[in-house]
């Protein structure tokens, strides 16, 4: 049985139509492409244990957020090892070891969940799942170009169009699936209703039958962002459930036996096959950048191309995951307090989904159309435009905070869907640059070693994001604590100014809830939080454009001997 899955089992036969490929890629494609949909996951967990809010030991976003970090980072380390098995055992083998990977780790990650233990959501949905990315990423590319040489950009489109619809499908999974299993924690009642005490930790505790028990308050400003609709008051911590680890075992088992169906439907082309009638384009000077030759995978790492192209991946790729890992909670921070009756939590999710389509149709569109730009000039035009809008969200977020229309955020929405269109045609179009650039011969095997530039991006995307945010929260509460009378603060925290830091590490004080108390006119500092982080990714997408600029072919003495 095991024979079936290697390379030799699965050559196709002579009349074999190539687009039945398609589907098979798109399959596990949208699949682990629910990976970016992992910020819908971030309002449940940062509330684990308070539910309708963040209790005092909840896990933190920056801590959920390095979860999806933690996963992109073993997408590109096991898609550089996996590159080389892939040409050896082929991709249904590939494929197969993924589904495995992919929906185990949701289970565990699960597991994790439902007992507390963050190092187990780490190990399940970040290291399994995460190799089950890489595995599932590589396993279709290399195949869709060999059955498509005459259509490199938008055979690659096909794949990883899929990765960037995943969390379009999952949606429509996740959050129904966290709604179901949820259960709202016991009501008290509203805050004059019920006596609070502030101990010395700054967590929030009532009396009830005759014990102190931990509760969380939810505010005016708070009901917005509650995963189920519910009534402003004081909440009993533990005694709910925010339904998100069940969520985890439903998902792992129906994307297991999806990708598991897909696995099955591969094929590879026999040797020498090549689509009738088509003739590879000659080495001219219209055709400068697409080579004959191919390149051996361990020579093409002596290349200064390679290494050019993973500064444009990586940078590429760092610009727009770092915003992918917190969409919704920064769609929720920069509109919600300015915006309250048009973006609540629901509008926030579908943000996220229109992300997702946006990425998808992206990835094909882009991909289809450098075949006829030509790679180079197509990343031209990612970078160039992407530095002008990364650099007017800033604008945007001052301008919202000053003058609340509904203005800015339209431009805000259409700014960012036309970056992550370009996120999207970026991961789509790097796998023919690198056929054109090095061969289709070891293509899978180079697609996945420069993949590790995804592995860095995931790494310096979210931890830029989520630092340079706490550093603007610390100082937005500072601000706004000079603002308000010792005696206001006393009174809506029942603690004094000396316990602040106490109080803000146990999530009692917040920007929102200081808010509250501020003066009449105050300006919310929460549209500004990711300003500083917008600059630098305009940055580094310079850096990027200066790398691509300078792409030439390739030395003919690193181009293998027919």
């Amino acid at each position: 049985m095991l024979g079936l899955l290697y390379k030799e089992h699965i050559v196709a036969k002579e009349g074999f139509n190539r687009w039945l490929i398609a589907p098979a890629a798109l399959g596990i494609h949208l699949c682990i492409g629910s990976v970016y949909a992992w910020s819908l996951f971030n309002p449940s967990l940062i509330k684990r244990l308070g539910v309708v809010t963040s209790a005092a030991d909840d896990w933190t976003l920056k801590s959920v957020v390095w979860v999806f970090t933690v996963a992109i980072v073993f997408l590109g380390l096991s898609a550089a090892v996996a590159g080389k098995w892939l040409e050896k055992v082929g991709p249904r083998m590939v494929g197969t070891v993924a589904a495995f990977c992919w929906g185990g780790g949701f289970m565990v990650g699960g597991v994790g969940i439902l007992t507390g233990q963050l190092w187990l959501l780490y190990l399940g949905y970040g290291v399994i799942g995460g190799c089950g990315l890489g595995l599932g990423y590589v396993s279709p590319v290399s195949t869709l170009i060999r059955w498509f040489p005459d259509r490199r950009g938008m055979a690659t489109g096909i794949a990883i169009m899929g990765f960037g619809g995943g969390a379009m499908i999952a949606k429509f999974m996740i959050e129904p699936f966290i709604k179901l299993f949820y259960k709202a924690p016991d009501y008290l009642g509203s805050v004059d209703s019920v006596n609070l005490i502030t101990d010395e930790s700054g967590r929030r505790l009532a009396e009830i039958a005759g014990s102190l028990k931990e509760v969380v308050i939810v505010g005016a400003n708070d009901i917005g962002n509650m995963l189920v609709p519910g009534d402003a008051g004081v909440y009993v911590v533990g005694t709910g459930t925010v339904g998100v680890a069940q969520a985890f075992f439903t998902l792992g088992a129906v994307y297991f036996v999806i990708m598991m169906c897909a696995a099955f439907g591969y094929r590879v082309p026999a040797q020498g096959w090549k689509p009738k009638g088509w003739e590879p384009p000659p080495e001219d000077s219209q055709h400068a950048m697409i080579s004959r030759h191919s390149v051996h995978i361990d020579e093409a790492l002596k290349t200064p191309q390679f290494y050019q192209l993973w500064i444009v991946l990586c940078f590429n790729v760092t610009a727009g995951i770092g915003v992918l890992a917190v969409a919704k909670t920064m769609m929720n921070e920069i509109f919600g307090s300015t915006l309250p009756n048009i973006v609540d939590f629901g509008f926030a999710s579908t943000y996220v989904l229109m992300i997702s389509a946006f990425n998808m149709v992206g990835r094909f569109v882009w991909a289809s159309a450098s075949d006829y730009l030509g790679r180079r000039n197509t990343y031209w035009v990612f970078f160039t435009l992407g530095i002008i809008l990364y650099c007017s969200i800033p604008y945007t977020a001052h301008q919202v905070s000053v003058n609340p229309s509904v203005v800015w955020l339209v431009y805000f929405y259409a700014a960012t869907m036309i970056i992550f269109t370009m996120y999207g045609g970026g991961f789509a179009t790097i796998p023919a640059y690198l056929a054109d650039i090095f061969g289709t011969k070891y293509v899978g095997g180079i697609h996945g070693r420069l993949l590790t530039a995804w592995a860095s991006a995931g790494v310096f995307g979210p931890l830029a994001i989520t630092s340079l945010r706490e550093i603007s929260v610390k100082n937005a509460i500072n601000d706004l604590i000079s603002k308000i009378t010792p005696a206001d603060f006393q009174a809506k925290f029942g603690a004094g100014l000396d316990q602040l830091d106490q109080l803000v590490a146990a999530k009692t004080v917040t920007i929102s809830k200081l808010m509250e108390i501020a003066p009449v006119g105050t300006p919310d500092p929460t549209s500004s939080l990711y300003n500083t982080t917008m600059y630098l990714m305009a940055v580094i997408l310079f850096v990027a454009l200066i790398a691509n600029a300078t792409m030439r072919p390739v030395n003919a003495k690193h181009h293998m001997k027919e």
